[in-house]
Parts: C-alpha cells; sequence; structure tokens
C-alpha cells in the first residue's frame, strides 16, 4: 500500500444541470401514459454545466477546482491546477513524488511540459484511453451519484458548485483509500 503514497491521481469531469440521468422509471398500466402522475417534465436542452478538477492521495486528496467558464487548455491547466495545487503536493511529497493524469490534450501541451519539468515532477506513464485505470474515476463517479440522490437536485450553476464543493468534501477518504489500495502494483 505504501508504494501508492506518493501517486497524486487527478482527473477533469464534467457535471451537468438538467440532465435526463436521473430518470424515474415508473410502472404503469395500460392507456395511463399521459395521465399527470406518470408525466415528469425534462430540459432536454441542458441548463449548463462545471468542469472540475479532482486530485486524490492515500490518507489525502486536493480541494475540487471548480473552472469558471470555458474550455481547459494547456495555459489554464498549468495556471489553476498546477501551480497552485500539484506544486504544493510535490512539495509536501518529495522528490519521490509522481502525478498521475490522463493523456488529454491540455495536459500534454508544450508549456505544461516545461512547467512540469522546471518543477521536478515526475508522471506516472500511463496508457492512453484507459480510464478503467484510474482509481479516480470511481471518486468522481461517487460524486455524480451523491449529486444525483439531492432532492431538490441543483438547479443553477451556483448550486451545483456549492454542491459539488460539500459532496466533495463528505466524501469518506477510506473509500478513497481502499480504491487506491485495491489497485496492483
Amino acid at each position: 500500500m505504501d508504494q501508492w503514497a506518493i501517486f497524486l491521481f487527478t482527473h477533469e469531469s464534467q457535471f451537468i444541470l438538467n440532465t435526463d440521468f436521473r430518470r424515474t422509471f415508473i410502472w404503469r398500466e395500460p392507456g395511463t401514459r399521459y395521465l399527470p402522475s406518470n408525466v415528469r417534465e425534462i430540459d432536454h436542452y441542458g441548463g449548463g454545466g462545471l468542469m472540475v478538477w479532482a486530485g486524490i492521495m492515500l490518507d489525502g486528496r486536493a480541494p475540487l477546482h471548480v473552472f469558471e467558464r470555458g474550455t481547459v487548455t494547456g495555459v489554464r491547466y498549468r495556471d489553476e491546477i498546477l501551480e497552485p495545487y500539484v506544486r504544493l503536493f510535490r512539495g509536501a511529497v518529495g522528490p519521490e513524488f509522481i502525478l498521475m493524469d490522463d493523456n488529454t490534450r491540455p495536459h500534454r501541451a508544450l508549456l505544461v511540459d516545461e512547467f512540469i519539468e522546471s518543477e521536478d515532477i515526475s508522471r506516472m506513464d500511463w496508457p492512453g484511453r484507459s480510464p478503467d485505470l484510474n482509481p479516480i474515476e470511481n471518486v468522481c463517479d461517487a460524486l455524480g451519484r451523491a449529486i444525483a440522490t439531492r432532492n431538490p437536485p441543483p438547479r443553477t450553476s451556483l448550486e451545483m458548485k456549492t454542491t459539488l464543493l460539500n459532496e466533495w468534501d463528505q466524501l469518506p477518504q477510506e473509500m478513497i483509500n481502499c480504491l487506491i489500495s485495491s489497485m496492483k502494483s
């Protein structure tokens, strides 16, 4: 288990407002399809969403970072994630620290590579398109399930942001440790 203590597993996830993922399946009698009790209004056009960055370690996690508007670029990744969060974790763990990020374009931008090299941060070799190997995928899924159980659900971006931050802080560290520990070396 100690072998994973030097790794920071990271991931970006998008959380959408007003989606159909909260489907409620009902059994109804034939011919009762349009009764008011069997009709649920759904916003098929979404309602916006938020992109977040999350980082986990054994016995720790980074604060959840919510990107304000726009897409994640190499510049934003360096300025909003690497400098304020990853640099601190690297300093706390020491030179043996290893960052696990995926192979998305912003993570492999030249300015990101230069920053990582200048900060003496090591990256884990990771096969492309292999999210099932990263334990943080399960943590982000747990966060999404926690959001989905909210009643009433978040209806605005501000409500979603507040809910995401609160639910992130409430995720049990024991669950995160178990997910990381379950990985084979």
